[in-house]
């Protein structure tokens, strides 16, 4: 658990240390995350070379790296892009995250020690103190990450932890597109309130229930975005 918060409270950049590779790819899953790369945009390595100040070799790397996470997918004759979205992928990311955070939920509830504790007090205190101040960028993703992760880093399963952030990154990037039309849920500060109530007091059915919640309805919002511009697109092709 102590590597894991350690490399969480460096948003991922201890586990990697100096790696080009590794910052090459935090950079660019930062910016797909971001929607500074749009879904499906194919992404061109003599630009991103330029622009990461990078070589080939570590560039093809990174992206293959988030080729395995699902980011990015790799085309014919070695090029690259963005993973596009759709609802199909939307429902299964959701429900997958849903299942495995529960699970890793409920055994980080039955094994966190006082450390985790105070790291969990710690990253509730980050987000819900930009949440009352109404901040909702760069810092509040951050925070937020770090909240939910800080959740389930007590579970003792390293695989479990790291198909967890995945699933949270996927997730992230379809709830970005929920907020480009609308403004954030204001029901999810009282949310993850809740879920750090119930996770202090070891209450983990509580906890469990309104962190379903939390995502699936979620999951609903992105989902009527998706059906949104689908009929768009629909109704352009007719015209």
């Amino acid at each position: 658990m102590n590597t894991f918060l350690e490399t969480l409270a460096a948003d991922n950049a201890a586990e990697t240390g100096s790696s080009l590779t590794a910052s090459v790819a935090i950079q660019v899953r930062a910016a797909i995350l971001q929607g500074s790369y749009a879904p499906g945009t194919k992404l061109r390595l003599d630009d991103l070379r330029r622009e990461y100040g990078v070589s080939l070799s570590p560039l093809r790397e990174a992206l293959t790296r988030l080729a395995a996470e699902g980011l990015v997918q790799i085309t014919d004759q070695r090029g690259y892009r963005v993973a596009p979205v759709s609802a199909e992928n939307l429902v299964e990311v959701t429900k997958l995250r849903t299942q495995l955070e529960i699970m890793a939920l409920t055994e980080s509830l039955a094994r966190g020690d006082d450390r985790w504790e105070d790291s969990l007090v710690a990253a509730y205190h980050r987000l819900s103190r930009l949440e009352r101040e109404g901040t909702r960028g760069e810092a509040w993703e951050k925070a937020h990450r770090a909240f939910h992760l800080t959740l389930f880093a007590a579970c003792g399963m390293p695989l479990l932890l790291r198909f967890c952030g995945t699933l949270h990154d996927l997730s992230d990037r379809y709830r970005r597109l929920f907020l480009v039309r609308h403004a954030p849920d204001a029901n999810v500060p009282r949310e993850h309130q809740a879920i750090f109530e119930a996770a202090m007091a070891r209450d983990a059915q509580r906890a469990a229930d309104i962190l379903s919640r939390h995502l699936e309805r979620t999951g609903r919002n992105v989902m009527a975005i998706l059906n949104e511009a689908a009929a768009a697109d629909t109704e352009a092709a007719a015209d």
